[in-house]
């Protein structure tokens, strides 16, 4: 009798496991739904094309363009992956290479903190620091030696709000890129070393071959991690709905609008339905991403396994 409860209650257990691993599954799939819904109103007046292209953002005149949005998203996004990924990169390095224990047990819990602020501390801090060295010394010295071009010398734009996702994400591409060069075995290292190569030429000539992929799969997890950033982004790059042609002009990225204009105006028509449509841009965008880089790790896994 024992025996039959306890391989009932094993099947149990086992299929009640199964279905919270599926729930995550359910979840984005309920959220998929909802979003094409919701946005189906504005598919039914405007083809893609209309919105996609369209420039202008004009709800009180019916005109919903989301090509301003989605350059600016893209902008701050790889602007800030621009900035992020090489210290990013060295930093683990220095810490999975040539640091000491003692360094790495202190840097653990400072990148755990940084993780941890919240995004609008981010925010405030790139208004008081950021967009001030933006406007006084990063955008002149452009201007007068770089011969650069802009209509907003008042520091909020791109390359303020690239400036903040660079130090949110610096964080978490570190522990990704960290993790991944320590999967490398000792004995390749040593063996390398025995040879009579110098630190950085096993570093080059071993360990980046290896983690190559890996890297690439680490960029694509930062750049679905920046996608996403609203709080800290909305509040220094300026939320003008044009489409920039410098990195000193201000943007308006998909987060940012939805955030900024949800729940208001709700009586225009359509508005809601293309703030809906907005945010199924930007979950497409970020599960792009995710599956990239999900794809690229698996690969990767499956290299190191046969190895």
């Amino acid at each position: 009798m024992s025996t039959i409860f306890r391989k009932q209650s094993e099947k149990g257990f086992r299929n009640l496991f199964f279905f919270l691993t599926l729930l995550p599954g359910f979840f984005l799939a309920g959220i998929l739904i909802m979003l094409i819904l919701r946005s189906m109103p504005i598919l039914e007046v405007y083809s893609i094309r209309e919105l996609f292209l369209g420039v202008d953002w004009k709800p009180l005149q019916g005109k919903f363009g989301y090509l301003p949005f989605i350059v600016g998203t893209f902008w701050v996004t790889f602007l800030g992956l621009g900035l992020a990924v090489p210290p990013s990169l060295l930093t683990a390095i220095y810490l999975a290479e040539y640091a000491g224990s003692r360094v790495r047990i202190i840097f653990k819990p400072v990148l755990d903190i940084l993780a941890a602020i919240p995004s609008v501390v981010y925010g405030v801090w790139g208004i008081l620091v950021i967009v001030p060295v933006v406007e006084k010394w990063i955008a002149p010295f452009a201007v007068k030696y770089l011969g650069v071009t802009t209509q907003n010398p008042t520091g909020y734009g791109i390359l303020s709000g690239s400036m903040v996702v660079a130090v949110m994400i610096i964080p978490f591409l570190i522990a990704v890129l960290w993790e991944i060069i320590e999967t490398i075995p000792r004995g390749l290292r040593e063996a390398s070393l025995s040879l009579g190569t110098t630190q950085w030429e096993m570093i080059h000539t071993v360990i980046f071959p290896l983690i190559f992929p890996g890297i690439i799969a680490a960029i694509t997890l930062g750049a679905s991690r920046a996608f996403g950033e609203t709080m800290a982004v909305l509040m220094v790059v300026g939320n003008v709905p044009q489409i920039p042609s410098s990195i000193f002009d201000a943007a308006y990225p998909l987060p940012a609008l939805i955030a900024n204009n949800y729940g208001e105006m709700m009586s225009i028509p359509l508005y809601d339905a293309a703030l809906m449509g907005a945010a199924l841009i930007l979950l497409v965008i970020v599960l792009f991403f995710n599956i990239i880089a999900a794809l690229v790790l698996s690969r990767y896994k499956k290299n190191r396994n046969r190895q």
